[in-house]
């Protein structure tokens, strides 16, 4: 029976935070958060109209002026499965030789679903001559080249979305961390609905997913992001799925968390990771995205949203609210759907008050 864990967290916030640190013991290491922006490839790989590269570009040189240090750039995934991930060999080839200006590095990453997605990304970086941990050939700009593979926390989903069991999709992701690390190419895991499955519900085991990330781990992933695909997680689990990760072995210096908004609990869940002492966290601007194997999931919390609440606790992420709030709105406009980010709405509106 699952006891309903103690969030100390929300008793903190009713009293002043004098020091403007949060009154937590697992609050120990820094008050930087790093936010990873995913919406270029997880927000935009569900919208149903076509995207330009142009302006998939446009929206990554925008993303690239706020400070935020890591986004997702496309997937190399076959375009019938993902039509709006197409342009990704070109948008790659573009960022690798000529990244857009930015006052730090930024690393750059895209999902490869497989050995020929890698094998593909590696083609260019050769055709290219830029490797991955590189100054782009045209400019002054420091990037580096990511990748991101995918795990499922339950068997159905993996059999829907890679057609293959949970031990199968492991077996056919060391070959392609083996590689990324002869190529020097950092290697990001994903365990996919964590705290939901539109197959088989809400009730994910957490040491399913706490052995799935320690094997990711153990291949060599730098970093693994755990998801909320569908938007299930609530505090409770959400703390639970973290003790049973904790109890595991793994560092919270390895870990990310990815919560999608589909039920309003995704600012709750992230204070909740917070606490636990997670200092990296997934978005989308604007609150975009959604999943294509997963019906009724709606968009990432949005970055905006996320910035204005960490900020708010007198911590820090590097990242300009206000840059990411136009972006939001623009990119909102451009297809031609509601800006899903109540902070960066707020924001605009003081600013043009």
């Amino acid at each position: 029976m699952l006891t309903r864990p103690r969030l100390r967290f929300f008793t903190a916030l009713r009293s002043p935070i004098s020091t403007r640190r949060l009154a937590t013991e697992s609050r120990l290491a820094s008050d930087h958060v790093r936010i990873v922006e995913v919406g270029p490839r997880d927000g935009l790989q569900n919208e149903k109209q076509s995207i330009s590269m142009e302006t998939k570009l446009d929206m990554i040189q925008r993303l690239a002026k706020t400070g935020v240090t890591t986004i997702e750039a496309g997937s190399f995934v076959p375009a019938k499965w993902v039509p709006q991930m197409a342009s990704t060999s070109e948008i790659c080839q573009k960022l690798l030789v000529s990244p857009p200006s930015a006052q730090h590095t930024i690393a750059y990453n895209y999902l490869v679903p497989n050995i020929k997605g890698l094998e593909s990304l590696v083609k260019i970086m050769d055709e290219t001559g830029v490797p991955a941990d590189a100054t782009g050939v045209d400019s002054k700009a420091a990037t580096t080249t990511e990748i991101s593979l995918f795990a499922a926390a339950t068997e159905a989903f993996s059999k829907a979305n890679t057609n293959c069991t949970i031990a199968e999709s492991l077996e056919r992701i060391k070959p392609i961390v083996a590689l990324a690390k002869t190529r020097n190419i950092r290697v990001r895991g994903y365990v996919s609905v964590a705290l939901g499955c539109p197959y088989e519900g809400p009730e994910v085991n957490p040491s399913t997913v706490a052995d799935i990330t320690a094997s990711l781990l153990e291949m060599g992933a730098d970093e693994v992001s755990v998801a909320d695909t569908t938007g299930m997680g609530t505090a409770p689990r959400t703390m639970e799925l973290l003790q049973a990760l904790k109890a595991a072995g793994i560092a919270n210096t390895d870990l990310a968390l990815h919560f999608h908004d589909t039920y309003g609990q995704a600012l709750v869940n992230t204070l909740v990771g917070l606490e636990h002492g997670i200092r990296i966290f997934d978005s989308s601007v604007g609150g975009l995205g959604g999943c294509p194997y997963s019906k009724g999931a709606t968009g990432n919390v949005s970055t905006e949203d996320l910035i204005h609440t960490v900020h708010s606790l007198g911590m820090h992420t590097g990242v300009n609210l206000e840059e990411m709030s136009r972006i939001g709105s623009w990119i909102s406009g451009e297809l031609g759907r509601a800006n899903d980010s109540r902070a960066g709405k707020a924001t605009l509106g003081r600013l043009s008050g």
